[in-house]
């Protein structure tokens, strides 16, 4: 029945797919459909390889479905991908230039919108606009002292090895990879403690479902409204500050939007590189001598994984300025496109020596004039995360099988539901106790942050 030999059958949880199996559809048919694929379900999370091996069938972009009714191009070939990233003159960021959007057949409640929608921030601007902000950002992040960073990294590493140590388990992501870069963050951007506990409530809150999210992010929007106003007042050696004194001369919306952008960048993409780490270190033998600290060798999972399973597999949104063809794909202005980083950095046409030749030619921090500015410090953190908890607890091993693991559904991310760990027990003597967002552990509050946790918590305990 298949008549074109090399072709694909689609994906579990594809539309084609029933149709394909029930035989009302040859290969042909199917290819011409073109049926949108949705990226959203429990399937697509569990194997998104085969989906990306069933898109690029229809050229280098192919069209999918990133929830119920929101439609995409997702570009899946690398030299594609380039081209799209690096010709800001022909793709714009301006997400004001969505046409399924501003003509009303997205809604605004729609789940994907927080993603994709426009913010004044350098991540969603064009042209002068894009380089006037994009400058302070980069400057700011630039004034970042590696040392520093790396002290505050274990810091906080030992701080929350010590809330789990004594139990012999632990779920790596959520009790160790999401918590880290939270805490982080309060510090470079100079939180005093009871405005760094409502910002670590209001940031984890918008990328949990069991948040009330519509509270979290007001929580979040309200601390950096005080932490804006507290640093034009006393301004110190943050990125906050910095901004705030840079030429671009930054409103405080802006100043808001700006941080914004940071934090979403920095937390879950970061605590996904940290998780998804771990996750190979601990589960492959070619890395087994990272247990003992080799820093090298955690680069080189860090780098695998940027190949392999980007933290953020499909995002970068673009809206051609005009009806055009990519790569022989027609693409019309104000259409939605999505870069695939982890289909077109597993592109066929690459070399499988990629890894090795070409380490950081990944699209893992993105490309072009839109890649991500905070590489370095993102990278650090999540060498020295994994080192330090590999130096305390050098037994720690996954304690369940690696193909076990459950893969988080949505259509942006590679992320982790859970990464349980189990080790010998450490008695560490006691200190005041964070509290945890694991299942297994007393969960967060749910209606705001108690006074005196997290972010303060961490304070008392290293002040002590």
């Amino acid at each position: 029945m298949n008549s074109h030999p090399d072709f694909v059958s689609p994906p579990p949880g594809c539309p084609a797919h029933d149709a394909h199996n029930a035989g009302e559809h040859d290969a042909q048919d199917a290819q011409e459909a073109e049926a949108p694929v949705p990226l959203y379900g429990p399937e697509f999370a569990a194997s998104p390889a085969s989906y990306y091996d069933y898109l690029r069938q229809f050229g280098p972009a192919a069209p999918v479905e990133l929830s119920p009714g929101v439609s995409a191009m997702l570009v899946t070939d690398y030299t594609a991908a380039l081209h799209v990233l690096q010709n800001p003159e022909r793709y714009s960021k301006d997400a004001r230039r969505w046409r399924d959007f501003a003509e009303g057949r997205v809604a605004e409640d729609s789940s994907v919108v927080p993603m994709l929608g426009y913010r004044p921030n350098c991540l969603f601007t064009d042209g002068a606009e894009h380089m006037r902000l994009r400058q302070a950002v980069t400057d700011s992040l630039a004034r970042v002292d590696s040392h520093r960073l790396s002290r505050h990294i274990e810091r906080v590493s030992g701080y929350l090895v010590g809330q789990f140590a004594h139990r012999g388990s632990v779920d790596l992501l959520n009790d160790y990879a999401k918590m880290l870069p939270l805490l982080v963050f309060n510090e470079i951007f100079g939180c005093p403690p009871e405005i760094g506990d409502r910002l670590i409530y209001g940031t984890s809150g918008i990328f949990d479902a069991d948040v009330d999210a519509e509270n979290a992010n007001k929580e979040l929007t309200q601390a950096l409204v005080e932490l804006v106003a507290l640093k034009r007042a006393q301004p110190g050696e943050d990125i906050t500050s910095w901004l705030m004194q840079h030429s671009a001369k930054l409103t405080d919306e802006e100043m808001i939007h700006q941080l914004v952008m940071l934090i979403a960048a920095g937390t879950e993409p970061q605590r996904n590189l940290i998780a998804n780490g771990l996750r190979l270190v601990l589960s492959d033998e070619r890395f087994s001598g990272g247990r003992y600290g080799g820093s090298l060798l955690v680069e080189d999972a860090l780098d695998e994984v940027l190949w392999d399973a980007p933290p953020m597999a499909n995002y970068a949104p673009h809206y051609p300025v005009q009806d055009t063809e990519l790569f022989g794909v027609p693409l019309e202005a104000g259409e939605l496109v999505l870069i695939s980083f982890a289909a077109a950095n597993t592109d066929p046409a690459l070399p499988s020596s990629r890894h090795t030749l070409s380490k950081r030619a990944h699209l893992g921090w993105s490309a072009g004039p839109h890649a991500c500015p905070a590489k370095d410090p993102a990278q650090l953190i999540a060498v020295v995360a994994i080192e330090k908890l590999l130096n305390q607890l050098p037994d720690i091993e996954l304690a369940v099988p690696v193909d076990s693991l459950v893969w988080r559904p949505g259509p942006f991310h590679r992320a982790l539901a859970s990464l349980p760990a189990r080790f010998t027990p450490v008695r560490l003597p006691p200190k005041p106790a964070l509290p945890s967002s694991s299942s297994a552990s007393q969960a967060a509050p749910q209606a705001g942050p108690e006074k005196g946790t997290w972010w303060s918590s961490f304070l008392t305990w290293w002040r002590v």
